[in-house]
């Protein structure tokens, strides 16, 4: 299971500023077992943001947003309101963000952060990972994490030694800054490489202490 915890409203607004119509998107595995993003959470976001002045296109739940087929094919009945919306807001964790924007042909708003519980949960079959950073930039990147895509983990652009589009560690590697500019030129969204993100805070990626004291931490812990 993959931990996930709501971003502050303030900070989704934020994101949201220029946004009038939104669709609201989450995942019924881990985000609904984290009450982050089932359908009672995405029923309040809806409220939530209706009340601040945006316009809910439309709304929905996939059973797992880690899974991209599923997506593309639980969303092709809704493509209108997707479609008619500025962008889609995602209630779930970085992988399911980054897997449902590989389909998505709108700006993504990731609307959680992936909670930190130490080794490798942040996996999935598919190419997309996620290091449970505890603070997800997703938004700025098109949906595609600086950290895992790039070799490096590098967060404000490649480093000098990728060449044709290929990563400078191995040269089979697509650079992971390339494929982020592609996502945000086909989205028509290159503003956002000018923003400048300030370095990682690494301390949130260490598992909290109060999770080290529960079950979600080791399995012999009786909480």
């Amino acid at each position: 299971m993959v931990r996930s915890e709501q971003k502050p409203f303030e900070e989704i607004l934020d994101y949201l500023e220029g946004t009038k119509k939104v669709f609201i998107l989450g995942c019924d595995g881990c985000a609904q077992a984290s009450q982050t993003g089932g359908w009672p959470q995405v029923l309040e976001m809806k409220e939530r943001l209706e009340g601040a002045g945006k316009e809910v296109t439309g709304c929905t739940v996939v059973d797992f947003l880690c899974q991209k087929a599923l997506v593309a094919s639980r969303l092709r009945p809704l493509e209108e309101q997707v479609m008619a919306a500025d962008g889609v807001l995602i209630l779930t964790c970085g992988i399911g963000v980054q897997a449902a924007s590989a389909v998505i042909k709108r700006p993504i708003f990731p609307g959680c952060n992936t909670v930190p519980l130490g080794g490798t949960r942040g996996e999935w079959m598919g190419a997309e990972r996620c290091l449970e950073c505890g603070d997800c930039l997703l938004y700025w990147t098109g949906g595609i994490c600086p950290l895992t895509a790039c070799s490096k983990g590098l967060i404000n652009g490649p480093c000098g030694g990728a060449s044709n589009g290929k990563c400078e560690v191995s040269k089979e590697k697509d650079c992971g800054w390339e494929l982020i500019y592609q996502r945000l030129k086909e989205l028509g969204q290159l503003h956002r490489l000018k923003k400048f993100i300030a370095p990682k805070d690494y301390n949130k990626m260490r598992p909290r202490p109060e999770i080290l004291s529960t079950s979600l931490w080791a399995l012999e812990q009786r909480d």
